[in-house]
């Protein structure tokens, strides 16, 4: 090995080392891997939205073919009411313990038999009884039961008078904005497959984060965390609802242990619906007030989300208020309003993706009542130091990416005026919105061995779910001990492996990252004069800077051109462009593919995703892909995403995350889109085709000419 030896594997676009596996089926996912002996569980879950369980019987259940027993509160293993995640503690995860129903999709019984047809058809012999009590899932930011959301990112911002700043504006926009529950619909439904041995847990399980669902399940068993091996090799997608601990692999841990055997829990796409956290409804009033020339004098962004009594939770969608433009006076509140639902989980761009689709809105709608262009509105408030705190930006790109998107897409040529576009029938409009997102990096542990082949084994407890994580930390590890990415093995999805962040935040790749670039450096010093094998490992909690003198996000641009019939309301995106400043970017090929990924993910948002829940019973009605939307091959236009040069100097290697962003500022520009080429506001998403439909000119409404 030679420490001067530059490979530049970094910044080069590497297709995926396991894509061959993925694409010809040889990648084992978890219910792909055999494992002798295996019995299934099959989950029932709560039909009615609060209430107490009066009774199930399991008799008919019990004596079908291959049945081996029913668990429920009355003969499930205890569990330990105390345990926590990292937003606090959750309640919900000690799962049959008792006869409550706290909302409906609540796990109630796991059946378990010798094959997944006898566990399912025995389920539904299960018959289940229920005391019913008042329910409340209708939510609103008035809701008798708002209560200011925890403090755990830090304290709301409250600078300057904004009262008195508002009172002194030209302009001043107020308007409420409403996003609803939407489902993470990953490709691979949530599966587990747990068993015992020797007193220690061991489980395949599709999560997010094997080392931490290792401590949580450590918890929740009350045995030592050493005793608890999780792996996770392939993930099919997650989008932050496998970053918790899921009911999958605590139901099959529990079942694993009552009947001495492996046991494999694979939910339906049903039950992932309505069973697994989702992004929480927010309802969102914005205040700005803006000079004449379009200068911002006072910003103030309340937004409200639902969560359960039963987990703490934040969607922190007031980020942008505080970190995107400058003004005196800037004030953020954010209340959660506890109902009778499912906890809600981080979904990708957490806070960031609606907090942006309503606050770049009411920018934009600044602009429409100044009549200015939207995009110089933007670019002359962008502030020099963080507007809230004052500290400088480690690094802060986002005026390149407006005006190197701006020119990339042709907005110059743009009238700003709304319904001037057409095409035969079509109104034609373009849009832009930007966004910032928090980065950072979260503890993490390696261990790199020198082989005395010349090769060197890395292990890490990182987690690839389908973003190319894994290929990506192989071109790092082999920077970073300067030699080509042939030599480097690479291990990754097991708890056994240490702490490590888990994919989400956009730190998971970031974090593990940092933690072998200094293991890298770490081994060298061993290596010098020592015969192999040599190993070393780094622990980079004690080198995490909590409190950095420079806040430190990554950025985007997002432009979008749009067409809406105003006959049927049907919106198409016809080009989505994003430029990205996330700092050194590892793979461009595999960021692309994420950017690409996330903007589809912000059109669906814009367009198409919205969870609904019947007023009378709670229960959610759109628990399948007939009813529940997402953007079909069919949706997506041309979408391109690249970046702007950029380093991030908090980094040793100059890296971002960058797995959130696309999303995040997407919706806002399709909306803003919208309103171009309509001249309609819509504050409400989905834009969906009830929504945009416009009703017709005054003159060809039957009654304008005298018609019964």
């Amino acid at each position: 090995m030679s420490p001067d030896r530059i490979t530049a594997a970094v910044g080069e676009p590497r297709p995926r080392v396991e894509g061959r596996l993925k694409v010809t089926g040889s990648a084992h996912y978890v219910a792909d891997t055999p494992v002798a002996h295996l019995a299934h569980g099959w989950m029932v879950t709560a039909t009615v939205s609060r209430g107490r369980i009066r009774d199930i019987d399991a008799e008919d259940a019990l004596a079908m073919p291959g049945v081996l027993g029913v668990l429920d509160h009355r003969n499930a293993r205890r569990l330990n009411p105390d345990v926590s995640h990292h937003f606090g503690p959750d309640r919900s995860l000690p799962m049959l313990q008792d006869e409550t129903v706290a909302y409906a999709g609540r796990p109630i019984a796991l059946v378990v038999a010798e094959t997944l047809e006898q566990a399912r058809a025995a389920a539904t012999a299960l018959r289940v009884t229920y005391h019913t009590e008042p329910h409340d899932t209708g939510f609103s930011m008035n809701h008798p039961a708002a209560r200011p959301a925890s403090t755990l990112f830090g304290p709301e911002a409250d600078t300057g008078d904004l009262e008195a700043e508002l009172a002194a504006s030209t302009v001043v926009v107020d308007e409420v904005y409403h996003t609803p529950e939407e489902s993470h619909s990953a490709m691979e439904p949530h599966v587990a497959t747990a068993w015992w041995q020797d007193g220690h847990l061991h489980a395949l399980d599709s999560n997010q984060g094997p080392f931490g669902i290792s401590q949580v399940m450590a918890s929740l068993f009350r045995i030592d965390p050493e005793r608890v091996h999780i792996r996770a090799e392939h993930v099919g997608g997650g989008f932050g609802s496998k970053t918790v601990c899921g009911a999958q692999i605590i139901l099959a841990a529990m079942a694993a242990e009552h009947f001495q055997r492996p046991v494999r829990v694979a939910l339906t796409r049903r039950q992932v619906f309505l069973a697994t956290g989702s992004r929480p409804p927010t309802e969102q009033r914005v205040r700005i007030g803006a000079d004449t020339d379009g200068r911002l004098r006072a910003i103030h962004h309340h937004a409200a989300f639902a969560l359960s009594p039963l987990a703490e939770y934040i969607e922190w969608c007031t980020e942008q208020a505080r970190t995107l433009y400058a003004a005196p006076a800037i004030r953020t509140e954010l209340s959660a309003v506890p109902l009778d639902v499912l906890p809600p989980c981080s979904m990708r761009g957490p806070g960031a993706a609606p907090g942006s689709f309503a606050f770049e809105s009411a920018i934009d709608e600044v602009a429409e009542r100044l009549q200015l262009d939207p995009l110089h509105l933007r670019l002359s408030n962008q502030p020099a130091v963080s507007p809230v705190s004052g500290r400088p930006f480690s690094t802060r790109r986002l005026v390149e990416c407006l005006e190197e998107g701006a020119r990339r897409f042709g907005w110059a040529g743009r009238d700003p005026r709304p319904r001037l576009r057409r095409e035969g029938n079509l109104l034609v409009g373009t849009g832009v919105a930007a966004v910032a997102f928090i980065a950072g990096a979260f503890p993490s542990s390696a261990t790199i061995t020198a082989e005395t082949d010349g090769t060197f084994s890395v292990r890490i407890g990182a987690t690839d779910i389908g973003t190319g994580a894994r290929t990506a930390l192989i071109a790092v590890a082999a920077d970073a001990l300067g030699v080509g990415t042939e030599q480097i093995t690479m291990h990754i999805g097991d708890s056994d492996l240490g702490l490590a962040a888990g994919a989400g935040g956009s730190r998971g790749t970031t974090s593990c990252a940092f933690a072998i670039t200094e293991t890298a450096k770490a081994l060298r010093e061993k290596l010098a004069g020592s015969a192999r094998p040599v190993t070393a490992s780094v622990d980079t909690t004690p080198l995490i800077n909590w409190q950095p003198d420079e806040e430190r996000y990554t950025y985007s641009a997002v432009f979008a051109e749009v067409t809406v019939d105003p006959a049927t309301g049907e919106v198409r995106v016809r080009r989505l462009l994003g430029m990205f400043a996330v700092g050194r970017v590892i793979n461009p090929l595999l960021a692309r593919s994420q950017l690409v990924g996330g903007m589809i993910g912000g059109l669906s948002m814009a367009l198409h995703e919205e969870s609904v829940r019947d007023p009378v019973t709670g229960r959610l009605v759109t628990a399948d892909f007939a009813g529940y939307h997402i953007s079909a091959h069919a949706d997506v236009p041309d979408v391109e995403a690249d970046f702007v040069t950029d380093y991030e100097p908090q980094d040793p290697s100059g890296f971002n995350g960058l797995g959130e962003i696309g999303n995040a500022g997407t919706a806002a520009a399709i909306a803003n889109a919208v309103w171009h080429a309509t001249g309609t506001r819509h504050r409400t998403l989905p834009i969906s085709l009830g929504r945009a439909i416009e009703p017709a000119p005054a003159r060809d409404r039957p009654e304008a000419v005298g018609v019964a």
